[in-house]
């Protein structure tokens, strides 16, 4: 088996804090994405409110970054850990024998219902980043509500929700899969 590459170190699922800085790069591209090509198809400011500058949708979208991160990360971290590993020494052979089943030997897989709480927890720390935000611009405790109010409610909202989304679930993803590179009929070295 070791002929078709099984045992190559690129083989096999992503390792989380890879998985994550890919997941969390295409969150932020998604989000600028979509907040641009919203504004440009519905002709309105992604924060309509004249007066408030730029800090507040700077401030929403570093918060929901982090938030993407953290719930991201919360959801990945143990994937590939072993739970029926003994202490080192203690029966070594059998945990290094059952590594390479199909079956994963017994190493937890993350559960895609982490890109739903990623989700919730980016879509609110974006809102409550703009609210933050329009309020350390000097602006008073209703307009910070009313500019969140209408994130909240708009499609800009959900270009929000949808890229967190979409990104938590390519994440979990990389993470889940034991997929190899594509290969050609012709690289198949049982034909030769």
């Amino acid at each position: 088996m070791a002929a078709d590459g099984a045992d190559a170190p690129s083989q096999g699922p992503v390792r989380p804090p890879v998985a994550l800085v890919f997941a969390t790069m295409g969150f932020v591209a998604l989000l600028i994405f979509g907040l641009g090509m919203t504004s440009l198809a519905t002709s309105q400011d992604v924060i309509a409110t004249p007066g408030l500058g730029q800090v507040p949708g700077i401030t929403g979208v570093v918060c929901a970054t982090l938030a993407f991160a953290g719930g991201l990360w919360a959801a990945i971290a143990r994937a590939g850990r072993r739970t029926d590993v003994e202490p080192p020494g203690a029966g070594a052979p059998q945990a290094a024998s059952a590594a390479g089943s199909p079956a994963g030997g017994g190493a937890q897989h993350p559960s895609f219902w982490g890109a739903a709480w990623t989700t919730a927890a980016t879509f609110l720390a974006y809102l409550g980043g703009v609210w933050f935000g329009a309020l350390f611009t000097g602006t008073d405790l209703g307009v910070a509500t009313a500019v969140v109010g209408r994130l909240a409610t708009t499609w800009f909202g959900v270009v929000v929700a949808g890229a967190a989304f979409v990104s938590a679930w390519a994440g979990i993803a990389l993470v889940r899969t034991r997929a190899r590179r594509p290969r050609w009929p012709w690289e198949d070295e049982f034909d030769e």
